[in-house]
């Protein structure tokens, strides 16, 4: 059986690399979106089926001009993982806007923009799927974090009224909130008190946190639900992880 295109944005480290991994070894089709494509290159996987585009997810027109590009290849996009973002820990009081401007315009305008682009075709087939990034941040607040809980707080919320929006039209749409990973987010992180705070916090549970795989191997079991079955949303961290 042909299997139907997969997206996924951020796929050159962390959550997003994993993702591109696990279905790449299924035999999926893959368009492969990232700022890094030379590390996106040098991940171990079969490239016969994948097209890999420097594309900003806040670069509206890019961004579909890449979608365009590889549905006229493989056909439809049926999964989209919005998976690009960014954490830049500080505190309000000192913390440049700049950066807030930052988070909101990948973590919440880059999601909605991939929405948009994919969610008209599948509305019209009644099937895809659309599967979030968000955090745990998108449900709880964690000291330094103002602005991108603010943000992961868009994500939970444009997710669920979306969902409510195309679910009649047999569009799932799901939400994935990992715990503290072992990821790239915190390396554009300015502030050195906030990751200093982090390391701490970090040790107190032991030093361990989520091993990206196991997010990578729980959107493919949200995606491999019947079309029917929308798992709305998974929360998941390290045992060790208290808050």
């Amino acid at each position: 059986m042909e299997k139907s295109l997969v997206v996924i944005t951020g796929a050159s480290s962390g959550f997003g690399a994993e993702i591109a991994k696990i279905f790449n070894q299924a035999g999926f089709p893959l368009l492969l979106l990232g700022r890094r494509v030379e590390k996106i290159k040098a991940l171990p996987l079969n490239f016969d089926k994948v097209m890999i585009e420097a594309v900003d997810v806040t670069d509206y027109s890019a961004f579909e001009a890449s979608i365009k590009q590889a549905e006229a290849v493989y056909g439809p996009t049926d999964l989209l993982v919005n998976n690009a973002g960014v954490m830049l820990l500080g505190n309000v009081l000192t913390q440049s806007p700049t950066e807030w401007q930052t988070m909101l315009n990948t973590n919440v305008m880059g999601v909605l923009n991939g929405m948009q682009i994919v969610l008209p075709n599948m509305t019209e087939r009644k099937h895809g799927t659309i599967i979030n990034m968000s955090s745990l941040a998108g449900k709880k607040t964690f000291t330094n974090h103002a602005a991108y809980v603010a943000s992961k707080f868009g994500v939970h919320g444009l997710s669920e009224t979306i969902r409510e929006e195309v679910s009649g039209s047999n569009v799932r749409v799901s939400l994935v909130a990992p715990g503290a990973a072992e990821t790239e987010l915190l390396t554009h992180v300015t502030d050195q008190k906030s990751l200093i705070d982090y390391g701490a916090w970090k040790d107190s549970m032991g030093g361990i946190t989520l091993d990206p795989v196991h997010v990578a191997e729980t959107v493919k079991f949200i995606y491999d639900m019947p079309q029917a079955v929308n798992i709305r949303e998974i929360d998941i961290a390290a045992t060790a992880q208290d808050a």
